[in-house]
């Protein structure tokens, strides 16, 4: 079988695919962490996510997805113009052919509810126990909250 033709084939193919699939003008997004949900198949108009491999935006019809989270900050842009942003330790996101979206974090928490002064102490904490670790596991253990520390520091200021 010719280039061309194999071309042409994958080409229909992918034509069928795309005609087949139901993304939806709306996007839905389920947001949860262990210790509340944010947001249960709510309507919103884009999610912009951290991810390990790149940060970025969701809008509807966006291309199904899948990214783990690295800590950072989600934001919502909801119907009503209103953006509000979350931090998060680390988790995923799925982006789904239907335009749901669903983000689910280790642990979440709304930017506004934290405080600039305890989130420094923390890093703190973390960058003396990554000074002080005596072996390998403790050390990569800590380099993790001091990870997390500075993302909840940036996203506080």
């Amino acid at each position: 079988m010719s280039i061309v033709k194999n071309a042409r084939l994958l080409a229909a193919r992918g034509a069928r695919l795309a005609q087949n699939r139901s993304y939806s003008d709306e996007m839905k997004l389920t947001f949860a962490a262990a210790n509340k949900t944010f947001y249960d198949a709510a309507v919103v108009r884009q999610i912009d996510v951290p991810s390990f491999s790149g940060s970025f935006g969701i809008l509807a019809k966006h291309v199904p997805t899948l990214a783990v989270l690295k800590p950072g900050v989600v934001q919502v842009l909801e119907n009503d113009g209103k953006l509000i942003k979350f931090f998060v330790s680390s988790g995923s996101v799925t982006v789904n052919d239907d335009s749901s979206v669903q983000v689910l974090a280790e642990e979440a928490h709304n930017v506004e509810d934290i405080d600039v002064n305890e989130a420094r102490q923390l890093l703190a904490k973390y960058q003396s126990q990554l000074s002080s670790a005596g072996d390998d596991k403790a050390k990569a253990q800590a380099a993790i909250a001091v990870e997390v520390a500075e993302a909840l520091v940036k996203a506080a200021e």
